[in-house]
């Protein structure tokens, strides 16, 4: 009868860590690419400001921009009710960054809490009735 090998049989090689491979084209070294490396090309750099453009746009509409206006409200009110909301979307988008990136990871998760945080202050003030007295 034969003996077959079973998965628990293999050898365990001596290095723990892993072996990190690259490529060879021509005499250049190629490393692997990494999370962090950061593309800039045109065409990128477009990407990346239409998509915190549209962010914002929401933001602006959604906080009710029209709405004071065509009531009467102060220009003030408005001004900081938008500022209000874009601080908050601000923060909401560094503690997004904040836990994708390791670098700089705690900084921008407590700038992002602060941040939004800061919104609610603001709200509360315009809404008269104020937290810090």
């Amino acid at each position: 009868m034969a003996k077959h090998r079973r998965w628990a049989d293999k050898k365990k090689s001596n290095s723990i860590q892993k072996e990190e491979t690259t490529q060879v084209i021509e005499g250049e070294k190629i490393e692997p690419p990494t999370v962090t490396s950061t593309p800039k090309d045109l065409k990128s750099i477009i990407q990346l400001v239409t998509k915190y453009g549209y962010i914002v746009a929401a933001a602006a509409l959604l906080s009710g921009i029209f709405t004071p206006l065509t009531l009467g409200i102060e220009f003030q009110d408005v001004i900081l009710g938008m500022w209000a909301i874009f601080v908050g979307v601000g923060g909401g988008i560094l503690i997004f960054l904040g836990t994708k990136n390791d670098k700089f990871r705690s900084i921008k998760i407590i700038a992002g809490l602060g941040m939004m945080i800061g919104s609610l202050i603001i709200i509360h003030e315009l809404a008269e009735h104020p937290i810090l007295n």
